[in-house]
């Protein structure tokens, strides 16, 4: 359980996509925000025991945010 993080980009939410690989793993977190894709370590994936229909957390830290201007 976490009790305190000192990051305020967080989102709860249910792991609703798993795609093992070899070396890197790519999931999806539904959230009240939307789907949140992430690609981490499949051992992180193991040690954490993440599987479908989990709970889960997904947390931002970014020191660069591009951004891009859309056509009207």
């Amino acid at each position: 359980m976490i009790t305190r993080v000192n990051t305020r980009n967080q989102f709860r939410g249910t792991v609703i996509s798993l795609r093992r690989g070899d070396v890197m793993s790519e999931l999806e977190i539904e959230t009240t925000a939307g789907v949140i894709s992430a690609v981490i370590t499949t051992s992180s994936v193991e040690r954490l025991n993440l599987r479908v229909g989990d709970s889960a957390l997904a947390l931002f830290k970014a020191a660069d945010v591009l951004v891009a201007k859309l056509e009207d």
